[in-house]
């Protein structure tokens, strides 16, 4: 039992407002002329030696007050149930599987059998207490070792996080876990709410748009059979019913507050309890019944499917297709990308190391048709009418979104470490230099990274434009030949150290956006008028992220997506493996994704070469 039990993590630090002021006119330098930045320098200046030091003096305050949490946490939770955007595109990412090593075991059935069981395991060792909490560790080569994990076992628990802190290792806060099973989204007017049971003991599982429910616990709350879970999911692909001529699951992809008058509409035509069966479910199962032919259809599938097949207000649904490619689908405001991934790792490593069934057992000789449920729902025209309508808009919606993969194989994590660079910051880097080289300039860009190091804490904002990334690529895309092979090295070099600086600062709770984005809505609450530095145009323009970037490398995933998070911007989800770089990139038609993407492998080649002491030319 490794020293993580003793945590309790750190609380998350509030930074210091001109830290905060400081680093936000960093990340405006490179967006904007020398007229705007003293503009907008003036506007920072002014806000914290005025309104901006009395609202985070009052920020500290709460903060005091509210111990048992962190100051992001309310805010943000919020920010996302008070959005009235449909969840589908504008936050529910997809993480897909690797395939089972084991080629026979994606079969569907042998796959979603493991998949579940596995699954089950995870939650009865969280709940028992059991799930070792993950370690961050800033500094890999000093802590993540046996040495480490040896000696902090003697020292007395009431000191055993000073051990851990003082070589920069964090145990991750893990109170997003309990969403993870028998939750779900519920609509409401103006702002949702977050319903879980962890008393149910049934598993939902969507196919062909028909919902169907059975027990995966039993009563003394002991994992069901293999074997059983077997016999009934084989059962429920045996199923030839069509698809209902009304899909209930279209729903969720609505507009909040329609779905939310609708889901009243659902109670008070006699759908309460079948409802609540969906709400409280352990997890979503989709079976689909089709193969993936490529990654652009996979990531079309897993990022939001036909409609029918999902339930996206599930806290995750957990997809796998006719050939067994598999992948998690999931709601974004209970919980983030670092618990979902800790899960899917373990569901991985656990299904395809000790599965449950092989392919060649056999269901157990149960009577699945008394054991599964199949839900119907009583609709009325009204209801009718809104599926119809949410169809519409949802077949209209997906049109209009384009995908798109590459793959970068002349190299990857371990070359850049060999020229001490930073893998991220390359793939920053070509990021920057794409758009540069398609659009003609350096633009506001996000980069998620996770603040779970901290008690409550959830993400930070990583600024990856800098004034570094404008010099060295302005350097390579519009005057190469000017610089020798050792300058633009130097350039590189310069990127990595200012990218890796940015992105310790935000793990550690010192980014400037959730400060800035807490200090506002703190005056909202108490109904200060807005101050003006959030009035700037400069402002808005740098929280409009037109190129949004988020990165997972794992043994268990293949690749992960999402949409652009404004109308005219790229979602681009990405990993640095030991020696290639995926990419996945998602736009609307006012960008064009397959250019943004060839843009991009011609930067990491240029990149390559130049680390490699080659020249390039233009």
């Amino acid at each position: 039992m490794g020293f993580a039990f003793f945590f309790s993590p750190l609380r998350l630090p509030i930074p210091k407002l001109e830290d905060t002021v400081r680093r936000y006119l960093n990340a405006q330098k490179p967006l904007l002329d020398d007229d705007q930045f003293r503009k907008t320098e003036e506007l920072g200046r002014s806000f914290e030696h005025g309104i901006g030091r009395e609202l985070h003096e009052q920020l500290v305050a709460q903060d005091k007050q509210n111990k048992h949490t962190s100051y992001i946490s309310g805010p943000w939770f919020d920010m996302y149930l008070s959005s009235r955007d449909s969840v589908v595109l504008n936050f529910n990412p997809f993480m897909s599987f690797n395939p089972d090593p084991k080629a026979e075991y994606n079969d569907q059935l042998t796959r979603a059998t493991n998949m579940t069981v596995s699954a089950m395991r995870f939650l009865k060792t969280l709940r028992a207490g059991c799930l070792e909490p993950e370690v961050f560790h800033l500094n890999p080569d000093k802590s993540d070792t046996q040495t480490f994990r040896r000696l902090i076992r003697f020292v007395p628990s009431s000191l055993s996080w000073f051990g851990a802190y003082m070589v920069n290792a964090y145990p991750l806060d893990m109170s997003q876990y309990f969403r993870l099973f028998n939750s779900t989204r519920l609509p409401k007017l103006s702002r949702d709410e977050l319903f879980t049971d962890e008393k149910a003991k049934h598993l939902l599982v969507l196919r062909n748009g028909n919902f169907y429910v059975f027990d995966v616990l039993d009563r003394d709350g002991n994992i069901v059979k293999p074997s059983e879970i077997q016999a009934h999911l084989k059962y429920i692909l045996s199923d030839n019913s069509p698809a209902p001529a009304f899909p209930l699951a279209y729903l969720p992809s609505e507009n909040r507050d329609i779905w939310a008058l609708l889901r009243q509409k659902l109670l008070d035509n006699g759908n309460e309890e079948v409802l609540q069966k969906v709400d409280s479910a352990v997890f979503c199962l989709c079976l689909d019944d089709f193969p993936i032919k490529d990654l652009v259809h996979l990531s079309h599938t897993m990022l939001h499917g036909d409609g029918i097949n999902r339930w996206y207000d599930k806290s995750f649904n957990l997809i796998l297709t006719k050939d067994g490619n598999a992948a998690i689908h999931f709601e974004h405001s209970w919980g983030d990308g670092v618990a979902v991934l800790r899960f899917q790792n373990e569901v991985f490593k656990d299904s395809t190391q000790k599965p449950a069934v092989t392919p060649q057992s056999q269901p157990a000789a149960v009577d699945s048709s008394s054991a599964v449920q199949k839900l119907s729902f009583r609709l009325n025209d009204a209801l009718k009418a809104g599926i119809t309508k949410a169809k519409q808009n949802f077949d209209a919606t997906m049109e209009t979104l384009t995908l798109d993969f590459i793959q970068f194989k002349k190299g990857g994590k371990e070359f850049l470490k060999q020229k001490k660079i930073s893998p991220d910051a390359v793939a920053q880097l070509s990021f920057q230099m794409a758009f540069l080289r398609q659009y003609g300039q350096t633009v506001a860009t996000y980069e998620s990274c996770s603040t779970a190091a901290f008690k409550h804490g959830r993400t930070e904002t990583i600024r990856p434009a800098s004034i570094y990334t404008k010099k060295c690529t302005e350097a390579f895309v519009r005057q190469p030949s000017k610089h020798s092979t050792e300058e633009l090295q130097q350039m590189i070099a310069e990127c990595s150290k200012y990218h890796s600086q940015l992105t310790k600062e935000a793990a550690m709770g010192q980014g400037f956006d959730r400060h800035l984005f807490s200090l506002r809505y703190l005056a909202a609450s108490k109904g200060i008028p807005l101050p003006d530095i959030y009035q700037d145009q400069t402002y808005a323009q740098l929280n409009h992220n037109i190129l949004s970037t988020s990165t997972l490398s794992s043994p268990a995933v293949n690749m992960g997506g999402f949409a652009p998070v404004v109308p005219d911007g790229f979602g681009v989800g990405y990993g640095v493996h030991d020696d290639w770089i995926g990419c996945s990139a998602s736009s609307y038609p006012a960008r064009n994704v397959h250019e943004f993407l060839q843009c991009v492998h011609k930067s990491l080649d240029d990149i390559f070469h130049v680390l490699e002491g080659k020249h390039i030319s233009s």
